[in-house]
């Protein structure tokens, strides 16, 4: 999936049509957005964990190259936002409506 990282204008009628509702596709795309960042940056930190210093020391630095490449990695990486708003015009995300249960009387 190629995702273009730039700003792009995003037709509103469009992101209106799955749920007939401006906001409701907002808000779809909104709540996959908070899963991608959530599963980016759990794959972040657990590359990182490997180069975790166990010193406490504020004037010892160091530096990882590989670390470095990582973070930049990740920082080149488009942002969640854009991912979840191509899958949802792509129809690749499930979404459905809560069931509401009336009382019984």
């Amino acid at each position: 999936m190629a995702i273009n990282p730039s700003i792009i204008t995003r037709d509103l009628d469009k992101i209106a049509a799955p749920t007939d509702n401006l906001y409701e596709s907002i808000f779809v795309v909104s709540q996959r957005a908070k899963q991608i960042a959530s599963t980016m940056k759990e794959e972040l930190n657990n590359k990182l964990s490997e180069f975790a210093s166990t010193v406490d020391n504020l004037e010892e630095v160091f530096e990882n190259k590989e670390q470095i490449e990582i973070s930049k990695f990740y920082e080149r990486m488009p942002k969640p936002t854009n991912l979840a708003m191509e899958e949802f015009l792509e129809k690749k995300i499930y979404f459905r409506y809560p069931v509401e249960e009336t009382p019984d009387k």
